[in-house]
């Protein structure tokens, strides 16, 4: 049987990218690592300049809709730290500082051109921001209260690992994913591909990710675009409508509700138990 091992080579994140080791073991045999020096730092090179040219007004309204997602499920949390994952150009962090959300907030980000704009945001209740490899989060062990990543594990090639590092520097998690999920997805592999998408969840998968991972569920919603974000994201007044028309039916039938939503909202906690499979 092998199993594979992660193992970390911690270096300073402001010099520096992180590298592992993808290691396999036998039960039979000695221990057989392969090295792949590149594989993170390729990772972090195609999303670099992902934010050199982007559109502005988008990313906003998408992020007050993000920030509202996350006040929504976690102001009865009532924390005083927060790591958001994944900030990009910081427009979600934008509006929980506006919100005044928490007191101290904290970044961690893969692109370099979105670290400099979030940095040039100068949102004052943001404390630290620090680049990392997409997997490896420079923070001690449980160092906040609550861990926000939206918008991010479609895009990531192992999510199980990024699931584990979030509960490990986290007390409570909110994630937020798009659904994306359709019966003839497989005809769309292009379009997905063109934006970062190499996920695809219902809420329903997307759960059972979470729970195979020891994830406890808290608080979860089924949301919709708002009418802006529709406007923004389709350029003909007649796939608005058709857009708004089709959210509405969703919206109204319970079980189709649960299924299709425009994105999966969900706040939890890991435990501490394992799963037998994982013994």
């Amino acid at each position: 049987m092998k199993v594979l091992l992660l193992i970390t080579k911690t270096s300073n994140l402001s010099n520096t990218q992180n590298k592992s080791d993808y290691c396999f073991l036998d039960s039979d045999k000695e221990e057989n690592c392969m090295l792949k020096e590149n594989s993170l730092s390729s990772i972090t090179e195609s999303y670099a300049d992902s934010y050199t040219i982007y559109d502005q007004q988008w990313r906003l309204e998408g992020g007050r809709n993000k920030a509202a997602n996350i006040v929504s499920l976690c102001a009865s949390l009532k924390v005083k730290s927060l790591l958001d994952i994944g900030s990009g150009d910081g427009a979600v962090l934008e509006w929980l500082s506006k919100e005044n959300f928490v007191p101290e907030i904290y970044a961690v980000e893969i692109a370099d051109s979105a670290i400099e704009r979030l940095i040039a945001r100068k949102l004052p209740l943001l404390k630290e921001v620090k680049k990392f490899d997409g997997y490896h989060i420079p923070f001690a062990d449980k160092a906040f209260e609550l861990s926000t990543c939206s918008h991010v594990l479609e895009h990531v090639e192992h999510p199980r690992l990024v699931l584990r590092e979030i509960a490990r520097v986290s007390e409570y998690q909110f994630f937020e994913i798009p659904i994306d999920f359709s019966f003839f997805v497989d005809k769309r592999i292009a379009h997905f591909l063109a934006y970062g998408h190499i996920n695809v969840f219902t809420p329903s998968l997307f759960k059972f990710l979470l729970k195979s991972e020891g994830f406890e569920i808290i608080k979860e919603d089924f949301r919709f675009y708002s009418n802006e974000i529709i406007k923004m994201t389709h350029a003909s007044k007649k796939k608005q409508l058709i857009s708004r028309i089709k959210n509405g039916l969703i919206r109204a039938i319970p079980f189709l509700k649960k299924i299709k939503p425009n994105v999966y909202v969900v706040l939890c906690k890991k435990s501490t138990t394992t799963l037998p499979i994982f013994h």
